[in-house]
């Protein structure tokens, strides 16, 4: 499609580019868009020429789709004019979004750009913390009073809700405090002469505006909704956090915990526009600090020259013992961590998930103990240098005890980090395999120096 758009773009052929804009979805036309944006060969002039040919009914829709260069390279060529169009035609969340991505001189136009009432709201959601539910949330819903009847709401729908984020949940207040919630499919099934109030769900779920963002957008999860209320401290209805702000939060906080869990420092750009040095940046703390404790284990390893002198062969399996640590490790704080952000992990269940480890290690660790010592067995059987029995007992006691060592610790560490009020996300693989790195090395040397009897 981008090749096709280019030839025509060329050939000045706008009709037909403006003919394939209308057969297009706005999140795919954004994404065409988009890579008009990243294509370096591509003059930066022709994206807003290729933008003026939308619609106008959809351009506000496409523009919020965008990435936060891209817009703010659109807003730069747009007039004065051109620019209070968009604005007045996109969500209100959509242009909070906006704004706190900008710079101050581009902030200045937009809020310029909107009207009295829009600026006022603008101005209500940034005064709520970055993390908060109010920061997502839009003041654009439709609310009702419980004396409508079915046919005075369908009215009010239609005279409101062309300017309404979402329409299929429809909320009701009295004195702007929520009283009820009820569907669009509830009043269009409804008789034209029934009260808002006898159809009305009155047992409400809702959220405070200072409720953290992470746990508003799991409560679309658990509660199958579309949209969700939010209202202050005294129950006044101050706004909605629709199913799409709630999937975007998911999204930021997954990415998140991913680079947290890789030992990186979580970055707002993506890959390719997160320059070199801003990579280098994240890793490099992370990467000093695993490497430093690292030497633990390399102080260790010194210590127990003598055991190596004795049985050279003990040296093989240290990078196997290191290996099944972590991977151990890592698997149990996966699933620990994900138990906890999905809620069916928490710190009451501290022990009992430190019971179900220690079970599930000493199934894993048998199963690798028998397997290996099989292993050394047949191996080293006919080696007069080294007694495989002991080499097999060894390695396999090793084994257990840093399997069963690695998932308790693994389990344990994400849930202190969440006592301590840190992300879990920072105790996991890496950090968890330089500890057991380093305990699996001592156990092992430690067993080693007692069996074959070095000194």
């Amino acid at each position: 499609m981008f090749n096709t758009v280019l030839e025509l773009l060329k050939s000045r052929n706008y009709k037909a580019i403006r003919e394939i804009f209308m057969d297009m979805n706005e999140a795919d036309v954004a994404a065409l868009l988009q890579q008009f944006y990243d294509d370096h060969e591509v003059e930066k002039y022709e994206l807003p020429l290729l933008f003026r040919l939308l619609n106008k009914d959809v351009a506000a829709d496409v523009f919020a789709y965008m990435d936060s260069d891209t817009q703010m390279m659109l807003i730069n060529a747009f007039t004065d004019k051109e620019l209070q169009e968009i604005v007045d035609d996109l969500y209100l969340d959509d242009t909070v979004d906006i704004i706190e991505e900008m710079p101050a001189n581009v902030v200045a136009r937009i809020i310029k750009s909107a009207d009295a009432e829009t600026r006022k709201q603008i101005n209500q959601i940034l005064k709520y913390p970055k993390d908060s539910a109010g920061s997502i949330m839009t003041t654009e819903y439709v609310y009702l009073h419980r004396s409508y009847t079915a046919k005075e709401a369908l009215d009010w729908i239609r005279h409101v809700g062309m300017v309404k984020e979402t329409v299929n949940t429809l909320y009701v207040t009295e004195n702007r405090k929520l009283v009820g919630v009820l569907s669009l499919l509830d009043i269009v099934t409804a008789d034209d002469n029934d009260k808002i109030e006898d159809i009305m769900e009155d047992n409400v779920i809702s959220v405070d505006t200072l409720e953290d963002k992470e746990y508003v957008a799991s409560m679309f999860s658990k509660y199958d909704f579309l949209s969700l209320p939010v209202v202050d401290r005294e129950n006044r209805m101050v706004g909605i956090v629709t199913f799409d702000d709630a999937m975007d939060v998911i999204e930021e906080e997954t990415t998140e915990d991913f680079s947290k869990m890789a030992a990186v420092a979580p970055s707002d750009d993506s890959y390719f526009k997160t320059s070199v040095f801003t990579h280098a940046k994240n890793r490099i703390a992370w990467l000093l600090i695993l490497m430093l404790s690292a030497t633990l284990t390399g102080a260790i390893v010194n210590k127990y020259q003598s055991a190596f002198a004795a049985v050279p062969v003990l040296v093989s399996f240290l990078s196997m013992l290191s290996g099944t640590g972590g991977n151990c490790g890592s698997q149990t704080s996966t699933l620990v961590i994900r138990g906890m952000a999905l809620g069916e992990i928490r710190m009451k269940d501290f022990f009992k998930v430190m019971w179900k480890e220690f079970r599930v290690a000493l199934l894993c660790s048998i199963i690798l103990a028998i397997v290996n010592a099989i292993r050394i067995i047949l191996v080293y059987h006919g080696d007069t240098s080294v007694d495989c029995y002991k080499l097999a007992f060894t390695v396999s006691m090793a084994i257990m005890a840093t399997v069963v060592l690695s998932k308790l610790i693994a389990c344990m560490l994400p849930m202190a980090a969440k006592k301590l009020h840190l992300d879990p996300a920072i105790m996991a693989a890496p950090l968890i395999t330089t500890i057991v790195d380093t305990c699996s090395t001592l156990i092992f040397f430690t067993l080693a120096t007692i069996v074959f009897d070095i000194k």
